[in-house]
């Protein structure tokens, strides 16, 4: 083991290993601490690097099968944006960095100067997938004979976000595409969005209701919206018949099943006969015979059911469908006015590219699957039943919204193990060291010169032990105990025994931002979005900007608890600043992701952007812009009042001496204080990359860092208007 000869000398090492108390020990030799000329961060499949393509990177991190047909890697390394699917022509192809640099650019340079991270949202993906997903529906029908159609509603609970609801019901319209609520403020913007949807657009009011509920959905129907309230629980419906009679509506009520088909997944807590929500078939015919007696029996129209998200198999989808049918047929049979089947969400997607069936983040079929598994169920346990077949409407959220959302942050430094001290040799600490670990010494020499590589990290690990044990006891000093670990990792090193992953640091929020990767395992792919003409040099975890030791991503898809990642450009191991910015994205995001996010450490959510194809030279426009919650914004939302804190901190500063009564600093500047603290308020919690400290003086003046911001002490940050387009 050459490597190690530069720190142990094994020509001097005795042939046998030593105990305490043997004198005759030789004497110990210097310790370099010079590593070995290895690379021990790879820990990928070697290769030529010039033999490295994009091809090869969206392979090594699967982008062809959980991104198509909506994302690719270009021929210059970078991921690009398919907005119409497979039907994307290539010049309407968008290149993730492009948008990255149009909109973090400062403004003086024609950029946006938005701060990352970011959400890039794609209404032209989402319209695709509404439009995949009626058309895979349409052809079951026809060509299955299926003598009814669909019409699906978007469960609002998957991202609330305005123009995301708005754009599902602008896109939706021609389609009689609906709204889904589970709450009063859902209902609320359901109603508010439906006025310019389809008439015949379902409004399917779920969750558990109370007065104020009921009466808005009952309002809702006065409002000509084709709204329907699905009972949860038996008690509602007499809330429902009361205030119906009160308010001289004649309501369309639904019920939702909980049925024996249980999805045994993650997702599938729900479902089942001790499911969350939904009536028992026994509770069911109560409910009946409860309308019948109110005469409005001929109000039931509806059955709900939901056997979970992310249904991983057809064949688990046609039993609950079945079980859903039968119930159907049966309530017709009994008098309702039955009309339509909801088959509630469910409609996976695939967040591994694996197409597996047996796997909470695959499913093992697609749109077209799906859509004729469910058609041919319910027609066959309708056609059996003489039953007319009913209108097919299905909560498809997650399907719907994932793929058009991508969440952008940068990676703004890396840690590895140092390299082992090349100053420090043991003649640094061999007074200090106690006889067992002198001995632990001489023994891992032995262990060098007889290439006994076990044998030599039993004894390293030994020697480092005993080490801190003495630092503990205040025997050894700071400088002794760096040259141990220094010795320690270098042995780790050359046996090849050191962990080769990497934490990169990113700019980032988990807790914030992917809340599903902490609250539940959930998975998403995560890839850098540019450099993938080069191979990943190195593996490593993701650890965000929070004080919390959760606040890191160490499991990735492919059952992988590391990602290939690249060294930083210019070989930068502690800021990755100036042109050496590293970007990733996390795909599929765009479902739950923003309205769990939380605000652990204060950190808010992202800036965010809606970008539309175009015909300008980068093939896209930037439609709307908004920055991500200031400092201001976050504590506003804790109870703090930001307007009341400047205050107290200005005054703090008149009394400390930092400002003259008038405002002025004391060096005579012409410049404010309570500027660069005004500024802090305006701007995002997140790291600011290559910028200065706002409180740093410039020629007597207090600014702000960055360029766009250095206005002599200007305390108008934050009054350009949030919204603003723009052609790249």
């Amino acid at each position: 083991m050459p490597a190690l000869a530069c720190c142990v000398d094994a020509a001097v090492a005795p042939p046998g290993y030593a105990f305490a108390g043997d004198s005759s020990l030789p004497a110990p030799v210097p310790f370099t601490g010079e590593p070995p000329a290895t690379n021990g961060a790879s820990a990928l499949p070697t290769g030529e690097h010039s033999h490295w393509s994009p091809a090869r990177s969206a392979a090594l991190y699967r982008i062809d099968g959980w991104g198509a047909p909506y994302f690719s890697v270009n021929t210059s390394g970078n991921i690009f944006v398919r907005p119409y699917g497979k039907n994307t022509l290539p010049h309407q192809e968008i290149d993730l960095l492009k948008i990255v640099k149009k909109v973090s650019g400062p403004k003086s340079a024609g950029g946006l100067g938005l701060q990352l991270p970011l959400i890039v949202r794609l209404p032209d993906v989402l319209q695709n997938r509404l439009e995949s997903l009626q058309s895979a529906f349409d052809f079951a029908i026809q060509s299955q004979g299926y003598e009814s159609h669909y019409q699906g509603v978007f469960p609002v609970k998957c991202n609330q976000d305005r123009f995301i609801v708005e754009d599902i019901v602008k896109f939706g319209s021609a389609f009689r595409f609906g709204l889904e609520a589970g709450s009063k403020p859902e209902l609320l913007l359901a109603m508010s969005c439906l006025c310019k949807g389809s008439p015949d657009a379902l409004l399917v009011c779920n969750g558990f209701k109370d007065a104020d509920y009921i009466a808005l959905a009952l309002v809702a129907r006065k409002l000509a919206l084709n709204t329907v309230i699905v009972l949860e629980q038996e008690e509602e419906l007499d809330l429902v018949i009361d205030l119906s009679q009160k308010l001289h509506v004649r309501p369309v009520i639904g019920v939702r099943a909980k049925l024996r088909t249980k999805h045994a997944g993650h997702f599938g807590s729900t479902s089942g006969e001790k499911g969350k929500f939904g009536l028992t078939t026994t509770q069911i015919l109560r409910v009946v015979r409860r309308l019948e007696q109110a005469g409005m029996l001929d109000s039931l129209q509806l059955l709900h059911f939901h056997i979970g998200s992310q249904i991983p198999s057809t064949d688990l989808l046609v039993d609950g469908v079945s079980e859903a049918a039968q119930i159907y047929c049966e309530l017709f049979r009994l008098g309702a006015h039955m009309r339509v089947i909801d088959i509630g969400g469910g409609l996976g997607i695939d967040y591994d590219g694996s197409k597996s069936s047996e796997s909470d983040i695959s499913v093992g079929y697609g749109l077209e699957d799906y859509a004729m598994a469910v058609v041919r169920a319910v027609q066959y346990v309708c056609d059996r039943k003489s039953v007319k077949h009913p209108v097919i409407c299905s909560e498809s959220g997650r399907a719907l919204v994932s793929h058009h959302s991508i969440l952008i942050f940068e990676a703004v430094s890396a840690r590895v193990h140092d390299s082992p001290a090349s100053s420090l040799g043991l003649h640094c600490f061999e007074e200090g060291l106690s006889e067992e670990a002198y001995v632990d010494y001489r023994n891992l020499s032995a262990a060098v010169a007889n290439g006994e590589n076990e044998t030599c990290l039993h004894y390293a690990h030994q020697l480092k032990e005993r080490c801190v044990d003495q630092f503990k006891e205040g025997s050894l000093g700071i400088e002794q105990l760096a040259a141990v670990d220094g010795l320690c990792d270098l042995v780790s090193q050359v046996v090849g025994a050191a962990d080769p992953v990497r934490t990169y640091h990113v700019n980032l929020s988990i807790f914030t931002c992917i809340p599903d990767f902490w609250g539940i395992g959930q998975l998403f792919p995560i890839v850098p979005i540019h450099r993938l003409d080069q191979r990943p040099g190195v593996r490593g975890i993701l650890s965000d900007l929070t004080c919390d030791s959760d606040g890191k991503i160490d499991k990735f898809i492919g059952g992988e608890s590391s990602l290939p990642l690249h060294e930083f450009e210019g070989g930068s191991e502690v800021v990755a600043g100036g042109s050496g910015k590293y970007y990733l994205g996390m795909f599929l995001g765009g479902a739950y992701e923003e309205a769990l996010g939380g605000l652990h450490n204060l950190f808010g959510g992202p800036s965010v952007v809606r970008v539309s194809q175009s015909d300008g030279p980068h093939s896209f426009a930037v439609t709307r812009a908004m920055p991500g919650p200031s400092c201001g914004d976050v504590l506003r939302v804790m109870q703090h009042e930001p307007e009341l804190m400047f205050e107290t901190l200005k005054h703090r500063a008149e009394e400390c001496g930092l400002e003259d009564d008038d405002g002025m600093t004391n060096n005579g500047g012409g410049s404010l204080i309570s500027s660069g603290l005004a500024l802090s308020f305006h701007k995002m919690p997140y790291l600011v990359a290559g910028s200065s400290c706002c409180m740093m003086t410039n020629s007597s003046a207090y600014y702000y860092g960055d360029e766009d911001n250095c206005n002599g002490g200007s305390t108008a940050a934050g009054d350009d208007d949030h919204w603003s387009y723009c052609f790249a």
